[in-house]
C-alpha cells in the first residue's frame, strides 16, 4: 500500500469529492479514483458510500481514516524532526481560529510569521463553532477556555482577561455606568453559540463572583460582529483582552466599571494528538505566546487594569 495512495485517501474523505480531492492535490480525478480503488482492494473493504450526489465514510472508513491520519501525521512529525536537525522547518499549519480573533488579531501576525519562516504554509478555518478534529479540515484551532477532552493534546499560550466595554459615542448617548447595577438599563450585546445566548454576565468583585442578567436588542453567533456593533456605538459587550487590544489602545473602546472583572478566560492551542506536534506547531506556540504577552503588555501600560 503506497503511502500517496493513502494521502489521497485522506483528501477524499476531507473534500467528501473525488473531484476536489484531485485538484488539491494536482492530479487528474481518474489517477486519484485509482488511488482509492487500490488502498480498498488491499484493505479488503470500501472505505467510501458513493451515489450519483455524494459520497461518505463508510463505516469501515470511519474505523480506518482517524488511524490512518495519525500514522502518516507521525511519518510528517518524524521527517519534520529530521530536517529541524537541519535547521530547516517546513510544513503547511491547518488551523481552526474564532473568527474576531482570527481574522483581527491572529492572521496579522501569521504574516510576519510566514515571512520569517518562508517554507511554512497556513490553511485557516474560521469558525466560532466547536471543533471536530475528524470533521473540521483542521490539525490545530486556537480557542479560547481550557479543553475540557483527554483526548486531545493542548499547549496554554496564556491566562486572558475579559474586559466590559462599550464605544465613547454609545456613552456620550446613554450615559456611563458607574455602579454595577447600572448595567441593566443599558443595551447588551450578546454572543450566541448553537442555541445558548449568552446573556448572563459573570464579574468578580473582592474575589466574590457576580452575576448579571443583561437585557439588549442584539445577538450573534460571531464574536467580530459583537465588536462591530460595540465599535460602532450600539451597547455595551463583554469581551476578550486581546479581541479588544487595538480597539482601547485607539480609543474606539472604553473600559467600564474597573472595579468589576468580568470572567477571565485562557486561550490554548489544542491537537488531536502528541503526533501533531511538528516543529512547525512549536514554532507558531512560541510565536503565539510571546505576541500575546506583548499585547497585554502594551494594555498594563496603557493604566488598563488587567487582574
Amino acid at each position: 500500500m503506497l503511502l500517496d495512495d493513502l494521502n489521497v485517501v485522506i483528501k477524499v474523505a476531507e473534500f467528501r469529492n473525488i473531484t476536489a480531492a484531485a485538484t488539491h492535490l494536482n492530479m487528474r480525478t481518474a489517477t486519484a479514483s485509482a488511488a482509492v480503488k487500490r488502498v480498498e482492494q488491499a484493505l479488503g473493504a470500501e472505505l467510501f458510500v458513493r451515489t450519483t450526489r455524494s459520497l461518505r465514510l463508510s463505516s469501515a472508513g470511519e474505523r480506518f481514516l482517524p488511524t490512518c491520519e495519525q500514522a502518516m501525521a507521525m511519518l510528517a512529525n518524524a521527517k519534520q524532526n529530521l530536517k529541524g536537525d537541519t535547521g530547516v522547518i517546513e510544513g503547511e499549519l491547518r488551523l481552526g481560529l474564532s473568527s474576531d480573533l482570527g481574522r483581527n488579531v491572529i492572521a496579522p501576525w501569521l504574516d510576519d510569521f510566514m515571512e520569517e519562516h518562508e517554507k511554512i504554509s497556513v490553511k485557516l478555518n474560521l469558525n466560532d463553532s466547536n471543533i471536530d478534529f475528524y470533521r473540521d479540515p483542521i490539525d490545530l484551532a486556537l480557542r479560547y477556555g481550557s479543553p475540557d477532552d483527554a483526548s486531545v493534546y493542548g499547549f496554554k499560550i496564556c491566562d486572558v482577561p475579559r474586559f466590559l466595554v462599550a464605544a465613547p459615542s454609545y456613552l456620550d448617548n446613554h450615559g456611563t455606568p458607574e455602579q454595577f447595577e447600572d448595567l441593566k438599563t443599558h443595551n447588551g450585546l450578546f454572543y450566541q453559540l448553537h442555541d445558548k445566548v449568552y446573556n448572563e454576565w459573570e464579574f468578580v468583585r473582592d474575589e466574590k463572583p457576580l452575576k448579571i442578567k443583561m437585557i439588549g436588542n442584539r445577538t450573534a453567533n460571531d464574536g467580530e460582529m459583537v465588536r462591530r456593533w460595540a465599535v460602532a456605538g450600539k451597547g455595551v459587550a463583554v469581551k476578550s483582552s486581546l479581541d479588544t487590544c487595538d480597539d482601547i489602545l485607539s480609543g474606539r473602546l472604553v473600559t467600564l466599571l474597573p472595579g468589576y472583572q468580568p470572567k477571565p478566560t485562557q486561550l490554548w492551542l489544542i491537537c488531536p494528538s502528541r503526533q501533531s506536534i511538528t516543529p512547525a506547531v512549536r514554532l507558531l506556540r512560541d510565536m503565539l505566546k510571546a505576541r500575546c504577552a506583548e499585547c497585554l503588555a502594551r494594555l498594563k501600560e496603557a493604566g488598563i487594569q488587567i487582574k
